[in-house]
């Protein structure tokens, strides 16, 4: 019988306990996230959120999350933020991106899905730098990972195909 080779997957954030004690631009960032956090269209799951995007011109565009009774047609803050600036901005890289909920019950912060892990991915394949993702919560803590590789290990893209 072979032997198998064992492969390592490393998962690594900063962890802040509070806002406070980041970066200025990425407190910026996350409060942009806050507010349009508060117009997300979520009568099904209460579960209002909010992205920013900084992109590399200074552009910072946001979204929030956009729920529809004809699940899953609805689109996360996450993609839609990240698609509108890829529309709108096409050659701009984008930076990084905050995402927090104005649920005050969520104590941990609020991660993207595996949805938009993979849409995040596509646009630091394609540019071919880091994105960095700031997770906020209503309780102040924040999760901060260097890139949306360390969030999506062994992300698929377009040169498994080749």
């Amino acid at each position: 019988m072979a032997r198998s080779e064992i492969k390592n997957v490393n998962l690594s954030f900063d962890v802040y306990q509070s806002e406070s004690d980041m970066d200025p631009n990425d407190q910026l960032l996350l409060n942009k996230a806050k507010e349009i956090a508060k117009n997300a269209y979520a009568p099904y799951s209460n579960f209002k959120v909010g992205a920013a995007v900084l992109l590399d011109n200074g552009t910072i565009v946001t979204g929030n999350n956009q729920e529809n009774a004809a699940y899953p047609s609805g689109t996360c803050a996450e993609r839609t933020a990240v698609f509108y600036a890829s529309a709108q901005y096409p050659t701009s890289k984008v930076k990084a991106i905050a995402v927090i909920t104005d649920n005050v019950k969520q104590i941990e912060p609020v991660t993207p899905c595996g949805s938009c892990r993979q849409a995040l991915a596509e646009y630091e394949i394609k540019f071919r730098e880091p994105i960095r993702v700031i997770m906020g919560s209503a309780s102040g803590k924040v999760f901060v990972a260097k890139s949306v590789e360390s969030l999506l290990p062994l992300m698929f893209n377009q040169d498994h195909l080749k």
